[in-house]
């Protein structure tokens, strides 16, 4: 019996070394995976529960990669600002709506959302961005739309958002990945602390599995971010993985939904 609970705690730890690797090297990904691995590894058989724990431990950990891309001097701060402070109104209204639904219903939209997401990813993977842009006057108004919208559906699928986030901010300033990936980060993790609250106040988090999602993605998130940027130098290189990443994801995911429906 006390093997098998090492042996559970090992594997909450190791799912957390996954979230948090993926954090570090594109900004998002976290709570794409952390929710079924909650749901479909670890074993949460509430699907509610499994979200708000998750965006627990991805805010978290996002602020573990934030510091380290800050120290790499990728982090948009002015974008980071407005892009967050306008998503989080957004991300409290769609926590709200999110808790309305099935929690299996809820699983398998958030998975077609996916899919939408990462063919405009490889649809662009080409356009290396511009280095030196930056929020000002002319996109603030740009900025500050997708801040909002992308925080309603990071509530809405009780998700950090940075596979949202990361292509809202290339699409708004023209910034590169990398860059993207780096300011997005300071999105994800207000954005999950929003939806963390919420959740939190509705009884559906687990703190146990919480820290030891945490504890597994601080380790993870410092190889991701070095792995990021390696992979920066290669055009379009970044951004094939994170589509690919969101793909095989949301194949998993619609598949178990559609599954689950049936039974």
């Amino acid at each position: 019996m006390l093997t098998l609970h090492i042996l559970h705690i090992a594997l909450e730890i190791a799912s957390g070394g996954i979230v948090g690797f993926t954090l570090g090297l594109v900004g998002g990904g976290g709570s794409i995976l952390a929710v079924p691995l909650m749901v479909y590894l670890v074993g949460v058989p509430n699907a509610h529960v499994a979200i708000g724990t998750s965006a627990l431990s991805v805010s978290i950990n996002a602020l573990v990669g934030l510091a380290h891309h800050a120290r790499n001097k990728t982090v948009k701060w002015r974008c980071a600002g407005i892009f967050a402070l306008c998503g989080v109104g957004g991300a409290f209204l769609g926590a709200s709506l999110g808790k309305a639904m099935d929690g299996k219903h809820l699983l398998l939209l958030f998975a077609i959302l996916m899919i939408g997401v990462g063919v405009l990813m490889i649809r662009g993977r080409h356009n290396t961005g511009c280095p030196g842009a930056s929020c000002n006057r002319q996109n603030a108004p740009k900025v500050m739309g997708y801040g909002f919208g992308t925080g309603v559906l990071s509530g809405f699928f009780g998700i950090g958002g940075g596979f949202l986030i990361v292509p809202g901010l290339m699409a708004s300033t023209s910034m590169p990945i990398l860059n993207a990936v780096g300011t997005s980060l300071v999105a994800v993790a207000a954005f999950g602390l929003s939806t963390t609250l919420s959740y939190m106040l509705s009884g559906y988090v687990n703190w146990q599995l919480a820290g030891m999602f945490i504890l597994g993605g601080a380790i993870g998130c410092s190889i991701g971010t070095k792995a990021s940027r390696a992979l920066a130098g290669s055009t379009g290189r970044l951004t094939t993985v994170f589509a690919s990443l969101i793909f095989a994801v949301a194949a998993y995911m619609i598949w178990q939904g559609i599954h689950q429906l049936m039974g």
